[in-house]
């Protein structure tokens, strides 16, 4: 296979016209006076006005200046031949934002119709295919075209807007400098890092979706709001209905949206059902037409209050910023104590608490000394300036205890944690933790400080999020979630589970159990369910709602450029190994040429000297 290294030295074909053009050209001839008429027969018949075109010539310069243009040319281009051994190597980076589920098609073809021009002078072709979110891997590496429209077929891009620079370095250390590595895209960046070629198939297209939803309560009774967002400079029109677990469906309802619009859509949440869908009328953008949704339902902490009336107002704002909440009937089974501690009855709480000082006296003087708060993710943000404490009695501080709150050398607020152990049954027990106020909240400021509040608030979060137990939640496509699970010998596995709208499990993920197990929600729109053994300890919905993604007003095409490059066609040839006889055979006929003007010109100047009279 023979490739031009330097294509650019075709150019030097127009020197063949250019030698035919003068050669075209005859010089006007030479009047000589003579006294006999017999030699105007030798004579040979030339032009009396000047130069102009007349017939060609046939001459040994006009050949040899000819075969000189086409050796000039063949050198210049710098003819190569493929290497038996060559392999070009390409790596391709998709773009995984989800946008591109609308061009995917589109960009397969033109990938696939792009091989042998990306295979170039090289006898093999090695394509890699990567995608540009960090951590996913290989979607393939091989040199099958219908291996490579296959595992483009199985790529399901719902990602959202993402930095392809950790994928592209990547791919040139995969490919090395004279490889060849293209991002797939369908917005074109400005700058492409890592010498990177860019190819995008996007286009404007017009899209409606919804952005969101949430569930709110109003005299008791759930309503959901869902927002319908129009993406397109043009106003549009767009029917939605409501699906069941049944297969019941809602009457369609039509909405109206301007230009670049937002629509709210809120209603009632139907009775009687855990899981509904909200179904927009389909346009090419599909994975926003869908919202998923489930009530919402957070784990419930049972609440005991020992505090013997001591604290009533603040055992109420309490239950109030925790809701949902229930009440316990002993420290034992509640998963968290309020407790007042009095030194005249002294009691302990059992399992998670927030104890409280209780000095049935008037109590000393405030406190003096600035106030220090420690780094802690409890009071992380907090202002405790204003806080004022008057002298009471202390409570009993461990030197595995970690102060969080300092007035002077008198630690105000320190917290109490101890790890988690095996019980008889082989399954771990959990650990507790206890929130000590080392002053009586009567005998200070502290029950009007928002940072008071906001403490609790978090520390009862925190003893939620640790709590085995179930809840519903709505979540959006690859979003986190921390579950606290069973840990142990004997402890079940997880199973995830995504299950339809009926409630019908797909493919279960099991995965080993943890203290803490990090989920993360489908990267598709629809339900999910997460179980141990008989405890279901999430089900939720899972919502596409990246507004980024769907808004296709800058996408746009961009083609691969058509030359391989220079450093890649050096690689995969070898030279001619014959041009050294070229440039030799160039200049045999340049001389040539030289030698048989010079006779000419010799043999016109002897005819043009004057004759004897």
């Amino acid at each position: 296979m023979l490739t031009l290294a330097n294509p650019a030295g075709l150019w030097a074909l127009l020197g063949l016209p250019a030698v035919l053009a003068i050669h075209f050209l005859q010089r006007q001839a030479v009047v000589l006076p003579i006294s006999t008429l017999f030699l105007l027969e030798k004579t040979q018949r030339e032009s009396a006005s000047g130069r102009k075109f007349d017939r060609l010539m046939n001459s040994v310069p006009l050949w040899m200046q000819l075969l000189g243009v086409l050796l000039l040319t063949w050198l210049l281009a710098e003819p190569r031949y493929q290497s038996p051994k060559s392999t070009q190597r390409v790596a391709i980076v998709l773009d995984s934002s989800a946008s591109m589920s609308v061009f995917k098609d589109t960009l397969k073809q033109k990938l696939v119709a792009a091989l042998p021009s990306l295979q170039g002078s090289a006898a093999a072709l090695e394509v890699t295919l990567l995608e540009s979110s960090p951590g996913r891997p290989k979607l393939y590496a091989g040199s099958s075209a219908e291996e490579i429209a296959a595992a483009l077929d199985r790529w399901a891009p719902r990602a959202g807007a993402t930095d392809p620079s950790q994928a592209l370095r990547l791919a040139r250390s995969l490919v090395s400098r004279e490889g060849t590595v293209i991002y797939a895209t369908d917005t074109p960046p400005e700058a492409v890092p890592y010498d990177a070629k860019v190819i995008s198939t996007g286009e404007k297209i017009d899209n409606v979706g919804f952005t969101g939803c949430t569930v709110e309560m109003k005299e008791g009774t759930p309503v959901f709001r869902a927002v319908i967002r129009n993406y397109s400079a043009n106003p549009t029109s767009r029917q939605w209905h409501l699906e069941y677990p049944d297969g019941q469906s809602s009457e369609p309802k039509q909405v109206d949206l301007a230009a670049n619009a937002l629509v709210t859509l809120q209603a009632a949440y139907p009775a009687h059902t855990d899981r509904v869908r909200l179904v927009l009328s389909p346009d090419r953008f599909a994975l926003d037409d869908v919202l998923p949704l489930v009530l919402p339902k957070p784990k419930a902490l049972s609440l005991f209050t020992a505090t013997s009336g001591a604290f009533d107002d603040l055992t109420k704002r309490l239950l109030r910023a925790l809701e949902p909440i229930n009440t316990a009937a002993d420290s034992a089974t509640a998963d968290l104590t309020l407790l007042a501690y009095d030194p005249l009855d002294p009691q302990s709480a059992t399992g998670n608490a927030a104890v409280f000082v209780r000095d049935d006296t008037r109590g000393g003087a405030y406190l003096k000394g600035g106030i220090l708060a420690e780094k802690n993710a409890l009071i992380d943000g907090l202002n405790w300036q204003s806080l004022l404490v008057r002298e009471t009695i202390q409570l009993e501080r461990r030197s595995s205890d970690t102060v969080i709150l300092w007035q002077g050398t008198r630690p105000l607020i320190f917290l109490r944690e101890e790890a988690a152990g095996a019980g008889a049954d082989g399954q771990t027990v959990p650990g507790k933790r206890q929130l000590f106020f080392n002053f009586d909240l009567r005998l200070s400021n502290a029950a009007a400080q928002p940072a008071f509040i906001v403490l609790l608030h978090r520390f009862a979060e925190e003893i939620r999020e640790a709590k085995i137990a179930g809840e519903a939640l709505n979540l959006e496509t690859g979003q986190p979630v921390r579950l606290a699970a069973r840990t142990g010998e004997k402890a079940e596995k997880i199973r995830i589970e995504p299950i339809n709208l009926a409630g019908k499990a797909g493919t279960v993920v099991t995965e080993d159990p943890a203290a803490v197990v990090r989920v993360e929600a489908p990267r598709d729109p629809g339900f999910m369910r997460v179980r141990q053994g008989n405890t279901e300890l999430l089900t939720a919905s899972v919502q596409f709602a990246d507004t980024r993604e769907a808004d296709f007003s800058e996408c746009k095409p961009a083609e691969l450029p058509a030359n391989p490059s220079y450093a890649a066609v050096q690689r995969n040839t070898v030279e001619d190994k014959w041009w050294r006889a070229w440039f030799l055979l160039l200049i045999v006929a340049m001389l040539i040429s030289w030698q048989f003007t010079r006779e000419r010109e010799a043999a016109r100047s002897a005819a043009a000297s004057p004759l004897p009279s």
